[in-house]
């Protein structure tokens, strides 16, 4: 996605022609110069680790730090049996709050994704520290309010939030449909990572734990792998794509799911496709080796 608050381009400065003086040898070394200096650019731009969200023709950015806490936040709500709407709901809240950031301060005593204040009952400072305890205080507060799934996602987002700016959130809700959309496992192949190569070697048995509980997601470790075995396609795609967000943090350098594969070291924000049925259920996760 473009992360809320992203500045303009700047403007170029622009330097007075001064005739007489610069010879051709010296337009060509300045002109060498600033194409290096573009290359660069162009090349560190390029390697910058991102994430992109994409449903239909709309597509979202973010960085894996946000991407893996949108997507804990979306999987809490898979794994509560939530529809769609709950996810759209808590990340447009999120990003408003914290720009999907786990910050350990705010107004006040306000801490975490959801900017909760312990003073206010959320829990203690760990835990509305801890992305999945806070995603699943704030769907607590949503479904215990009556007929919430009619509700327009800003006035129910004020509703559990009560923010000193309820109109906000508003300003945040098409980004969050696009992102929960891909995250739920609506857009198949929606949440893809360019990443850094891994440095060091991961664990198959830590992803199965935070899976366990995010989501009492249930899987089979065997070496650098585990493998979900999903109720439903939605919900494989939903595991890819939370394993594909958590990449970064957790080691990942392979998810294959259904007929598709996302691969960390080659065309990272493409999901290439394998050959293997398009409704399979089977979600295998792969980390780097020692």
């Amino acid at each position: 996605m473009t992360p809320a608050g992203q500045d303009d381009p700047a403007a170029e400065a622009r330097q007075p022609r001064r005739r007489g003086w610069m010879t051709l040898a010296a337009a060509t070394s300045v002109a060498v110069l600033v194409g290096v200096v573009g290359a660069r650019w162009v090349v560190e731009e390029f390697r910058t680790p991102t994430c992109e969200f994409t449903a239909g023709s709309a597509s979202e950015r973010l960085t894996p730090e946000q991407a893996a806490n949108a997507a804990t936040i979306s999987m809490v709500a898979v794994g509560r049996d939530l529809p769609p709407k709950a996810s759209t709901i808590a990340l447009a809240t999120a990003i408003q709050e914290s720009k999907l950031r786990n910050l350990t301060y705010g107004d006040r005593d306000s801490l975490g994704l959801f900017q909760q204040r312990p003073s206010q009952g959320w829990g203690s400072p760990e835990e509305v520290n801890d992305p999945v305890f806070a995603s699943n205080a704030f769907f607590d507060a949503l479904v215990a309010i009556p007929g919430w799934e009619d509700w327009e996602v800003t006035t129910i987002a004020q509703e559990v939030q009560r923010s000193a700016f309820p109109d906000a959130y508003a300003d945040h809700e098409g980004e969050a449909r696009v992102m929960a959309s891909a995250l739920v496992g609506q857009s198949p192949a929606g949440v893809a990572c360019r990443l850094d190569a891994a440095e060091s070697a991961g664990s198959a048995q830590d992803v199965l734990d935070k899976a366990r509980r995010t989501f009492s997601g249930d899987g089979q470790v065997d070496g650098d792998t585990v493998t979900f075995q999903a109720s439903d396609a939605a919900t494989a795609w939903a595991i890819a794509s939370w394993a594909v967000a958590h990449a970064e943090a957790e080691h990942i350098v392979r998810v294959e799911v259904a007929d598709r594969v996302w691969n960390r070291h080659d065309d990272p924000l493409t999901w290439q496709t394998t050959g293997a049925p398009a409704d399979g259920t089977t979600v295998t996760v792969t980390v780097a080796s020692g």
